[in-house]
């Protein structure tokens, strides 16, 4: 029973270090693509994709290959080596899940090979990067719900999926950028404050496709009902992630209508200290119940609606 119990903790684990790093993968390399400008976007001017890129993807091929032999690990049972082989290939040569994981692991190559190029090609490799890395954060819905659908149903649920994880993607990278951004105000401000002022339309959109996409996810997973939904362990934690989601668009809308503005006076009148600092703690903050909701993303993954 413990062992079962650790196994699944480990699963869960996994999930949410490779949620978390997939979706930093994707949101960095777009924020690169949209919040910056020409030469900005070469590694080390503003940030360093170079390091940052290709760090990030080595530890994803390393977080989806754990997280493909605690899988199989879990499901055949089988803890020796040489009689967990062959449960891995069949796995990962004949099942769908399999396909995916391979997918990812050719994205994750190329965006280390994308990375390498920053310097080089500043716009083409974060380009291809973000392709690259858009396509290793969409594999993770063949861990999900929706691969337990079929055919119509199942090409609109992954579809669902997949926009949900580029919109998540793109808001925890922008907020990892801005706190990057924000350990080096003194002299990247000018930046700062452009990169601030040009999110409020990228958020707004990222938002409104998560919550569309969160809603149409509810009615594939669960449907249009809530009768017994909060009686079972996945309606309680759903409950508590949209309530963490709710104070995360509290925390968006101070930074947007209030740190935002007083960073840009203060820039003005060159005392911008305390406006960095208010910024930087909201930031962290936001990022921090990101992460929350990710640890629960990862565990509902592994729960059905119905499991009391």
């Amino acid at each position: 029973m413990s062992d079962s119990i650790d196994i699944a903790l480990i699963n869960i684990a996994l999930r949410l270090a490779l949620y978390l790093d997939l979706m930093l993968l994707f949101g960095l390399a777009a924020f690169g693509l949209y919040g910056l400008r020409g030469q900005e976007r070469k590694s080390g001017e503003v940030l360093p994709f170079a390091r940052l890129l290709a760090s990030t993807a080595i530890i994803g091929v390393l977080l989806s290959v754990a997280g493909m032999l605690c899988m199989v690990w879990a499901m055949s049972g089988v803890t020796d080596w040489a009689e967990l082989q062959p449960h891995v290939e069949m796995m990962v040569l004949e099942t769908d899940m399999g396909s995916s994981w391979s997918l990812r692991i050719l994205a994750l190559m190329l965006t280390i090979v994308a990375a390498t190029q920053s310097k080089r090609w500043p716009s083409a490799s974060l380009w291809l990067g973000t392709l690259a890395a858009g396509v290793a954060l969409a594999t993770l819905a063949w861990a999900g719900h929706g691969a337990m659908d079929e055919g119509e149903r199942r090409s609109w649920h992954f579809i669902t999926d997949f926009l949900h994880l580029w919109a998540a993607g793109a808001w925890v990278g922008a907020l990892a950028a801005f706190v990057l951004l924000l350990r080096q105000a003194e002299h990247r401000l000018p930046v700062l404050s452009r990169t601030l002022t040009g999110f409020e339309n990228a958020g707004a959109v990222i938002v409104l496709i998560i919550s569309v996409t969160g809603v149409m996810n509810y009615l594939f997973i669960v449907g249009p009902s809530i009768d017994g939904l909060f009686d079972s362990a996945y309606g309680q934690l759903l409950t508590l992630k949209l309530v963490l989601f709710a104070a995360m668009l509290v925390f968006a809308a101070l930074n947007r209508f209030h740190l935002s503005p007083q960073l840009e006076q203060a820039r003005q009148t060159g005392e911008h200290s305390v406006a960095v600092r208010a910024l930087r703690r909201s930031m962290i903050l936001e990022f921090s119940v990101a992460a929350v909701i990710l640890a629960l993303v990862a565990w509902l993954g592994t729960l059905s609606p119905a499991m009391e």
